[in-house]
């Protein structure tokens, strides 16, 4: 059975769309055919972080407005099998999105696709609102930091009342937490929450932290999910996220500071 994911957060450069490019990777990478849509409509990145920016001839707008059809517009990763991109649109404005066309698209990708991942615009507007309405599940991405984490706390209130299974009084919507930039030496000191306390604050079921890593950004920069490094933290981060996502026990790492050796605390290092 097909289900849509949403990524999603209130406030933007949380690391949203890295994660929409590294959960449906992962996704892939495990067997199970997955689109990812970019909804961030006039501001499209999810393409360059995917590396396709140069194959995109139709976006999902084309799509919606019947433009074009599926088949123009998806994007499938030469990398990766079972793995397809549906892009924004530079040219439109959010509100070129409806509730219907949006909701035509998705009923035609669940005919052929497994997993359904919306890469949420940033804020509670229109196009954020549009790609958590048929969410069957969210991705809540914080980073460790109070404004980020109210934030959040605003989209899981919207996400109860105002999708479709809200509406519907279906199920509710399943939510999953996941933590992005974290540096367990910082919650040490003091300068950053710790995820247990954004767990009380937001109380949500928790997939997992992402470490703070400089090769988010070079594999972002490179146009390459960063889920395919998994020499990287951050890329064995979201292997495990997927893996917790998909039911599979899977031991919390990268939420403690490592232990210096005696040698590194003498001379600093």
């Amino acid at each position: 059975m097909s289900r849509v994911i949403v990524v999603t957060s209130g406030k933007g450069g949380v690391g949203k769309t890295t994660t929409s490019a590294a959960f449906s990777t992962g996704l892939a990478l495990r067997g199970y055919k997955t689109v990812v849509i970019d909804f961030d409509v006039g501001l499209r990145n999810l393409d360059l972080i995917m590396g396709c920016e140069r194959r995109v001839v139709y976006d999902f707008v084309n799509v919606v407005k019947q433009e074009s059809n599926l088949n123009q517009a998806l994007i499938k990763d030469k990398r990766v099998e079972n793995l397809f991109v549906l892009p924004a649109s530079q040219t439109r404005d959010k509100d070129a999105l409806t509730q219907e066309g949006v909701g035509h698209v998705i009923a035609e990708l669940k005919k052929n696709f497994d997993y359904i991942v919306c890469d949420s615009p940033a804020g509670i507007e229109h196009g954020a609102q549009m790609a958590m309405y048929y969410a069957d599940e969210a991705l809540v991405v914080t980073n460790p930091e109070v404004s980020s984490v109210r934030d959040s706390d605003r989209i899981i209130g919207l996400l109860a009342s105002k999708t479709w299974r809200a509406e519907k009084n279906e199920d509710p919507v399943q939510e999953h937490l996941l933590i992005t930039r974290y540096a367990p030496e910082r919650v040490d000191t003091g300068d950053m929450l710790s995820a247990d306390d954004i767990q009380e604050i937001l109380a949500i079921p928790f997939l997992g932290a992402i470490p703070e890593s400089d090769s988010v950004l070079q594999a972002s920069n490179a146009g390459i999910p960063i889920t395919l490094d998994e020499s990287s933290n951050a890329g064995q981060a979201y292997h495990d996220i997927v893996a917790r996502f998909l039911g599979e026990d899977r031991q919390q790492r990268f939420l403690t500071a490592e232990k210096k050796g005696l040698i590194a605390r003498l001379f600093g290092g």
